[in-house]
């Protein structure tokens, strides 16, 4: 299962938007910089996200987008199945593969298939943006340059 370059940039915007959870909106020129996301895909992923109910948006000088759930309650297999869609390395293991699959109910790799899934499912889905957030926010206290002599 491969994460797309939108589903990424969708990750991350979401992960910058979670670091300013409560101060207002924030410019798509702030996120795309911050993220060095190009701020024309940013624009087009950002409308999808508030179609989405992930965050809202607001006109004007002061206008921009937030989140809006609070980080904690918002984890990455969410935005992931979003965005990608299902979190399936095989088709043949979704609702509709099944039905199109020659070796249904006989397929010795399915149990296989079924336990990757599950295994990529509880990873995405135990990441919430709020452990992300705290954990860039850890990075960046250890990485401050010490300009002491």
């Amino acid at each position: 299962m491969n994460v797309s370059q939108k589903c990424q940039y969708a990750i991350r915007a979401i992960l910058e938007l979670g670091k300013r959870y409560g101060q207002g909106p924030t410019s798509i020129s702030e996120i795309a910089s911050k993220q060095v996301i190009p701020p024309r895909f940013l624009e087009i992923i950002l409308n999808e996200l508030r179609q989405g109910g992930f965050v809202d948006s607001r006109r004007g000088v002061q206008g921009g987008y937030m989140l809006r759930h609070q980080p904690r309650d918002l984890t990455v297999g969410q935005i992931i199945r979003f965005v990608d869609g299902p979190l399936e390395p095989v088709k043949c293991i979704g609702s509709k593969g099944k039905e199109q699959c020659g070796l249904h109910n006989q397929c010795a790799l399915i149990h296989l298939w079924t336990r990757a899934k599950e295994a990529v499912e509880s990873v995405y889905d135990a990441a919430t943006f709020g452990d992300l957030v705290e954990q860039e926010r850890e990075l960046e206290r250890a990485n401050v340059p010490d300009y002491s002599i």
